[in-house]
């Protein structure tokens, strides 16, 4: 029987299954990512600088959605490990920016089996796991431009 709270049943909820699949997802890669001295969120800025080398702050934050009281001691230390180093821009000292070390690449190396062991642990077909990134690409897309 429907009542006027079953809108608040946990298993009417689709942000719930979603926040536990990230939360648990998550936690599979801590050991994977203990073992390259990393927490997840600087995985993230790492694949980002393995993508892109160098980067303003400002461009880090917008791409990766971490505001600056979360990135800024997040870049601290990945500098203090040898993984990045932080530089006021030539042109413009009140920007700036960061650029990935030699260091820093040759972590990249290590990470390169992370991908499939999570892959493993999800175990979706390439079909699904296509699926799965386009819908949840739309709905962040979705969310942040409700804004």
């Amino acid at each position: 029987m429907e009542s006027k709270y079953s809108p608040l049943m946990l298993k009417n909820q689709l942000c719930f299954p979603v926040y536990l699949c990230s939360k648990e997802i998550i936690r599979k890669y801590t050991p994977l990512l203990k073992k390259l001295d990393l927490t997840y969120t600087q995985y993230v800025v790492m694949m980002y600088f393995w993508e892109r080398r160098t980067s303003n702050v400002k461009d880090i934050s917008r791409a990766l959605l971490l505001d600056s009281g979360t990135l800024t001691p997040l870049l601290k230390k990945l500098e203090a490990k040898g993984y990045i180093t932080r530089n006021r821009a030539a042109k413009d000292e009140r920007n700036l920016e960061v650029t990935v070390t030699e260091k820093g690449l040759k972590l990249r190396e290590k990470a390169l089996s992370i991908p499939e062991s999570i892959a493993k642990c999800i175990n979706l077909s390439e079909k699904e796991a296509e699926t799965l990134y386009k819908i949840t690409h739309k709905i962040l897309a979705n969310v942040l431009n409700d804004n």
